[in-house]
């Protein structure tokens, strides 16, 4: 089929006749499928069970000695540290073991900069004007987070490549309220964009006017490839840093939530040793470590880091089908139509989509109308807006395959439908 762009209003008016009936026959069935976020299905917590029996031989003693079930080790056992170092590349004396969540963790990071400061800097409390950076489209959780305490978003467009580093090289250079900027650098959420050498490379040359600056990069989805044949690889961060002279620029965050149990899960922050000496004094007040009998789990269930990655094999061999799937029906429905792009990531938990411009909330609010939920259209961006309101974040992971394909076969009905009726508003 030709491009839609190209058809004459009568064609247009046709086609739009036949997909109105089409969409009305999908609504009359009443489904009710989610596809909001990117959750683990059921099959994949099943493949993490046998972690539960990790430790029924109540031996629980790491190998350093540390009774697991007591006080103590504010900044993780060696069993997990050696585990989590290995997962986010980084040397096991540069690392800090948490509990279940990475997102908590980034939470606190930006908590505790803004009451105390960022390693003897000025509390961000005590500022006029605090800003960050934000690679658009990105996260809603990480752009949550900085709305909750009231920091200024700027968007970066994403490219290919990474963000626009030119625009962040200036704009971090000039102004010193500019504190961080949010990074989700491999198989990116939601576009599935990995950063370039040339990027990464770019992000530990830079020249902040503000002392404080950091770099939040939110390496969720380090290993989370969907083939083994076809990887995507990025440079290590704080090496490029240390390099470059600014070992103290970033703040490196994973966690195993989509690895093994997303609410029982582990986390991590890597950094310089400077920052992790100042995390630590703050972490002493908060806590007296955190639990040392599901670092313990992990660690035994895993046994090492190539355990961990032939747990994954099994994670993409369940996901790899549902992706391919999606992809499948984009390809054959909008492919030729002239009216959507999308990506085709090789790993992470997204596929990015874009509508026309001034399309994307329509789509999601019919594709509610006919029993589909997806992320909000705008959630990709800062407050909620989208200057486009073109992008929309696909979440295959969840649904069953069954239910996929019906969500599917909805959502590209519903973007049909929309992008005549934006087209034919020009005829």
């Amino acid at each position: 089929m030709m491009s839609y762009k190209e058809m004459t209003k009568e064609e247009l008016q046709e086609i739009r006749k036949e997909v109105a009936a089409k969409y009305d026959e999908l609504k009359a069935k009443g489904l009710k499928l989610d596809m909001s976020r990117g959750k683990p299905n059921t099959e994949q917590l099943d493949i993490s069970m046998g972690m539960i029996d990790t430790l029924t031989d109540y031996n629980l003693v790491g190998e350093q000695g540390v009774d697991c079930r007591n006080y103590g080790v504010l900044d993780g056992i060696i069993e997990a540290k050696r585990l989590l170092s290995a997962m986010i590349e980084c040397p096991v004396d540069n690392i800090i073991i948490y509990g279940n969540s990475s997102l908590n963790v980034m939470y606190d990071t930006v908590a505790r900069s803004m009451t105390h400061g960022v390693m003897g800097s000025t509390p961000w409390a005590k500022l006029d004007k605090v800003k960050f950076l934000c690679p658009v489209p990105g996260y809603d959780r990480h752009f949550a987070i900085t709305e909750f305490f009231g920091i200024e978003m700027i968007n970066i467009p994403m490219t290919e490549d990474g963000p626009d580093m030119d625009m962040v090289e200036d704009l971090v250079s000039k102004d010193e309220a500019i504190k961080g900027i949010w990074c989700v650098p491999k198989y990116s959420n939601p576009m599935g964009i990995t950063y370039s050498d040339e990027t990464v490379r770019r992000f530990a040359n830079l020249k902040p006017a503000a002392e404080d600056f950091r770099i939040y990069w939110d390496n969720a989805y380090c290993i989370h490839h969907l083939y083994e044949d076809h990887q995507d690889h990025i440079l290590e961060i704080l090496e490029e840093c240390e390099k470059a002279g600014n070992p103290d620029m970033v703040f490196k965050f994973c966690s195993t939530s989509k690895v093994t149990f997303p609410g029982s899960g582990i986390a991590a922050i890597s950094a310089s040793k400077a920052n992790l000496d100042f995390i630590k004094k703050q972490m002493s007040v908060q806590t007296i470590g955190h639990d040392k009998l599901n670092q313990l789990r992990h660690a035994r269930f895993f046994g090492d880091f190539n355990g961990m990655l032939e747990h994954m094999k099994k994670h993409a061999d369940i996901i790899r089908p549902k992706f391919e799937a999606v992809l499948e029906m984009l390809d054959k429905e909008l492919g030729d139509l002239g009216i959507a792009k999308w990506t085709k990531p090789n790993g992470g938990y997204f596929i990015g989509f874009d509508t026309m411009d001034g399309c994307a909330k329509k789509v999601v609010a019919m594709c509610k109308e006919a029993g589909v939920v997806m992320t909000p259209a705008g959630a990709t961006y800062p407050y909620g807006k989208d200057p486009h309101d073109s992008n929309i974040r696909i979440a295959p992971t969840f649904p069953s395959t069954e239910e996929l394909k019906q969500a599917c076969e909805i959502f590209v009905t519903c973007v049909k439908l929309v992008s005549l009726d934006k087209i034919l508003e020009t005829k």
